[in-house]
């Protein structure tokens, strides 16, 4: 197997035409040869045609009753004659796909006109002889030219359809390059909006770190961190209450004698809700805490239906709170936080950080929404690029394919 000969895309279609000059234009000059004979063929048809309609329009205006029927029939069909005629549109440059679309129309309008004729000239006898005969003489004239267009179009024009082809798809390969330079130099200037404006979401986020780490927002930002652990503490160290707590409840929402008041039931709504702000909002000793948990124990073995093993957790866990004390500390440590929280909150300096922090959000949200925009820019251009990349190898692989079998020649085009 000889070598593959290496071409850019730029040089393949100035190799090609060197390659196939000799088999190429004596084809195409013969096929526009052919093409201008037919089209002479077709022009005398036309003007044919024209006679039988002026001339059998000159009888008509006579008005004279023998001829006047004929003339009127010869008219009607020397005018569809002209139409079809006037549909046929010639090429104006020879290719393999336009000759054989000019030829089929030329065919279908002979084929057509061939059946009126045998139809109605017979009927038109025996007047305008001598212009019928006349007009027969150019549509076999016309015949003959097609008949030569279509044994060229068959026999010697068809071999050079996988190179005209070929040809197109050159052309076609070259504007996909074309296209896809485009969407790569696209691609580089919407990176380039891109990498600014990340710079600055990176800057803005950077200022809203700092405001949080200074001053009373650190304060606050420190007091809530201690919150959480206050409150995840306080989760814990009654999570054995919480479904004796859901059970008061429901007995106490039903009517059923829990014996809370009011004020007692919306604590037990908060401790369900919120241990530690039930706990850090009670005062010394957490009364109300305790006179929930006293009628609760009450109501364990009266009326609440809790499985063996979480009923004895919860009367540990209320003996310990009731007898020892053992929520005192974490009470304080509640209470404490969720002074400070309250008091920095309130402070002015707070709210003029809160207001600073706030615009920085709103601003950090624009930039996303405008790094969005370019993302969605950025990413449909790499679709592009992608498919085009894919055609550009398919028309490639056609084009390597075709010339091997048009001139059992192997190319790469790189």
């Amino acid at each position: 197997m000889s070598d593959s000969v290496k071409l850019s895309s730029k040089d393949i279609k100035s190799w090609l035409e060197r390659e196939t000059s000799s088999i190429f234009i004596p084809v195409h000059t013969r096929a526009k040869k052919l093409l201008d004979e037919m089209g002479k063929a077709l022009r005398e048809l036309e003007e044919a045609s024209k006679m039988l309609f002026d001339n059998s329009g000159k009888e008509i205006e006579k008005r004279n009753m023998k001829i006047y029927g004929r003339a009127r029939a010869m008219n009607k069909l020397a005018r569809l004659f002209l139409d079809r005629i006037k549909q046929i549109k010639i090429p104006d440059v020879a290719s393999y796909a336009g000759f054989v679309t000019f030829a089929q129309e030329t065919q279908k309008a002979l084929i057509v006109t061939e059946v009126d004729v045998r139809n109605w000239f017979p009927r038109i006898s025996p007047f305008f002889i001598m212009d019928r005969r006349k007009f027969l003489v150019f549509f076999e004239k016309a015949k003959d030219s097609l008949k030569n267009l279509h044994s060229f179009l068959t026999k010697e024009y068809i071999k050079t359809k996988v190179l005209e082809e070929t040809y197109r798809l050159v052309d076609k390969l070259q504007t996909l390059e074309g296209q896809l330079a485009n969407y790569q130099e696209q691609k580089g200037k919407v990176e380039g909006e891109k990498v600014p404006v990340e710079r600055e979401i990176a800057a803005t986020q950077q200022r809203m770190a700092d405001l949080k780490s200074q001053g009373s927002m650190s304060q606050l930002n420190q007091t809530n961190v201690e919150i959480d652990v206050l409150s995840a503490e306080a989760r814990q160290r009654l999570q054995h209450l919480q479904k004796p707590f859901i059970k008061l409840l429901s007995l106490a929402t039903h009517g059923e004698g829990s014996g809370l008041t009011p004020e007692e039931l919306n604590k037990l709504n908060q401790y369900i809700d919120n241990p530690f702000e039930a706990l850090a909002t009670e005062e010394a000793n957490q009364p109300l805490l305790r006179a929930i948990l006293q009628k609760l124990d009450r109501s364990m073995s009266e009326k609440l239906k809790l499985k063996p093993e979480k009923e004895r957790k919860a009367k540990q866990d209320i003996d310990n709170i009731l007898n020892k004390n053992s929520l005192e500390t974490l009470h304080k440590k509640c209470a404490d936080a969720l002074a400070r929280e309250k008091q920095l909150s309130a402070s002015t300096a707070i709210a003029e950080a809160r207001q600073d922090l706030a615009k920085l959000q709103e601003h950090v949200e624009n930039l996303r929404r405008r790094k969005g925009v370019v993302e969605l820019e950025e990413a449909s251009l790499d679709r592009a690029r992608k498919e085009t990349t894919v055609k550009i190898r398919d028309h490639k692989d056609e084009i390597e394919g075709n010339i091997f079998s048009f001139m059992n020649k192997r190319i790469r085009i790189e």
